[in-house]
Formats: C-alpha cells, sequence, structure tokens
C-alpha cells in the first residue's frame, strides 16, 4: 500500500509496468530523475529578481500585448469559479495573470504570481511545465503534480506557438477549488486551448499585416493560416500549417507559390475557392453558429466574417 503521495510518485516514476509508462508517469519520471527534485520538498517556488522579470516580460514583446484581452476575457468566464489564469514566456516563467483578490492569498502562497518559475525543472510535473516540454495542452489535476505541496490546485495549460512555429509561452488556467468536477475541468481546459489559438492567430494575422491570409484546412490542433505575398509565395505558416505541410524553416529562405503547397491546380482563383470551401463546411459542420465555426478554423469571428465577405459568403 502506498504510504503519501512522494512514495506513489517514486513507484510509478521508477515502475517498469505498461501502466507507468504513461505521459503523467514519463513526467514524473523527468521530474524525478533528469531534474532531481524530491515530491516531498517543501521548498517555495523559484521567483525572478524585479530586474530579471522586468527583462522576461519585455523580451516576450509583441506576443504579450496580444494575448493580454484573451487573457481578459478568459478570466471575465472563469474568474466567479476560484481560477487565475496566467501567461507565461517559453521558459515557464509568468509574465501576467489574472485572479480575483480573495483568491489572491492561495494562488500567492501556491507561488503562482507573476515572476515565478514554473518549468518542469523547477516545480516538476504541473499545467505549465510540462505543457512546455510536451509541446501540447495538458491537464494535471490535483494530485497528478509532481510535488505533494501543488496537490490543492487543478491545472490546465496550453501552449502557444508564434508566428514562426516556435514556442512562444503557455496559457494557463489553475483552481484552488477542492470540489472541481471533472466534467468542468475538461470544460476549462476546452476554454484554455480555444483561448490559445486565438492568441496565435492574432500573433500571426499581426506578424503578417501586409499578407494575404488564407486558411489551409482544419485546425483542431491549432490555426491551419498560411501568409501570402502579393506574388501567392508562402511567406508564411502557423506551426499547425508547418507540420502538417512539412514546411520546414528553411523552406521560407525561398518560398514557393500556394498552389505548389497546397495542390492546387492554378493561382488565386483557386486559392480563394479552396478558402471558401473550407469556410463553408466549418459552417455546416456547427449548423450555421458563426462562432463554433470560427473557433473551429482557428481564428476569430470577426475575422470569419471578414474573409467571408471578401470571398462573397453569406
Amino acid at each position: 500500500m502506498v504510504a503519501n503521495h512522494g512514495d506513489k510518485v517514486r513507484q510509478v516514476a521508477l515502475s517498469d509496468e505498461d501502466g507507468a509508462k504513461s505521459a503523467l508517469a514519463a513526467s514524473w519520471n523527468r521530474s524525478l530523475l533528469v531534474h532531481r527534485l524530491d515530491p516531498e520538498s517543501t521548498q517555495r517556488s523559484h521567483r525572478l529578481s524585479d530586474g530579471e522579470y522586468q527583462h522576461a516580460r519585455e523580451a516576450m514583446g509583441g506576443l504579450a500585448h496580444i494575448a493580454r484581452p484573451v487573457l481578459d476575457r478568459l478570466f471575465a468566464a472563469v474568474g466567479d469559479s476560484g481560477c487565475s489564469v496566467v501567461l507565461t514566456d517559453s521558459s515557464g516563467v509568468i509574465i501576467e495573470r489574472r485572479g480575483k483578490p480573495g483568491d489572491d492569498a492561495s494562488f500567492q502562497h501556491w507561488g503562482l504570481w507573476n515572476g515565478a518559475d514554473w518549468s518542469e525543472a523547477r516545480e516538476g510535473t504541473n499545467g505549465i511545465g510540462t505543457a512546455i516540454v510536451e509541446q501540447r495542452a495538458v491537464t494535471i489535476h490535483r494530485d497528478q503534480h509532481f510535488y505533494a505541496t501543488n496537490t490543492a490546485m487543478s491545472c490546465m495549460g496550453a501552449p502557444i506557438f508564434d508566428h514562426e512555429g516556435e514556442l512562444g509561452g503557455v496559457l494557463d488556467i489553475s483552481s484552488c477549488r477542492a470540489d472541481l468536477a471533472d466534467a468542468f475541468v475538461a470544460l476549462l481546459s476546452d476554454a484554455v486551448a480555444n483561448a490559445a489559438r486565438r492568441i496565435e492567430t492574432e500573433n500571426f494575422q499581426s506578424a503578417f499585416a501586409e499578407s494575404r491570409i488564407v486558411m489551409a484546412g482544419a485546425s483542431e490542433g491549432g490555426p491551419m493560416l498560411l501568409a501570402l505575398d502579393q506574388d501567392d509565395l508562402v511567406i508564411g505558416a502557423t506551426r499547425r500549417a508547418r507540420r502538417t505541410l512539412g514546411l520546414s524553416a528553411d523552406y521560407f529562405s525561398a518560398p514557393r507559390p500556394a498552389r505548389d503547397i497546397l495542390g492546387t491546380a492554378a493561382g488565386p482563383q483557386d486559392l480563394a475557392a479552396a478558402e471558401r470551401g473550407e469556410i463553408r463546411r466549418a459552417l455546416a459542420h456547427a449548423k450555421g453558429n458563426a462562432t463554433r465555426a470560427a473557433r473551429d478554423l482557428g481564428i476569430s469571428r470577426a475575422t470569419l466574417y471578414r474573409r467571408m465577405a471578401l470571398l462573397g459568403l453569406r
């Protein structure tokens, strides 16, 4: 019988059984053997100095600026449920946070505060650091955390990739409520993943503000967007588009026509037709609900309406 949380973590992390080969067990294993952390340690989270924190804020630049209104909207939706919303940089340092004053003492005690380092190397398995390592959305619910001191929290983190497909940061919702139902955790996970995709989309559109942005396919795993210049050469692509279409970083040193990438026979007219079809399919799948269709496409509702107007869709 496992006596405490620390014993449970060690038993699972060091086990050779098939049941211990899950993503959670792999993270516990990294925390224990690679980062040499002790699950029963009571050491508080590492905080950057004021100067280091300001440097980290400035280094995040435009991505943080674009993320702020999305953080505000997300917090407005979940803040009354005992949740804190944070944005970190690509190393796991909290750059921005939103929380109710009544919950601040709890989150500050746990170290979910501006300037705190929530990388897996510092905090073990958690919704921020593990999302960074695995570069995917994760949910770390209470005793799934590596440290026993973090098991009162539920954390839902989603990575944000920049306009070049590189990890830019993590968006995270954390709850201090002990009565958080599994169904509500799932809703929070969806909410943070959708918000992260929104930030990616808006950041990509901002980075290629002078270019034509087209959708290259469905985007459940992130926005599938391409940026085209005046000659319809692909000069930019989101991470999801790069991975799906096989576009390496070297590709953009000698861009090719969009029709070569998308497999269309002609130029702008076929691209418009392909995008028109993608929007129609998304709207049909969403039964005409523009908000849901925009979410499925990985774009904002305003962008969807703008693209529909340009493509002659009603």
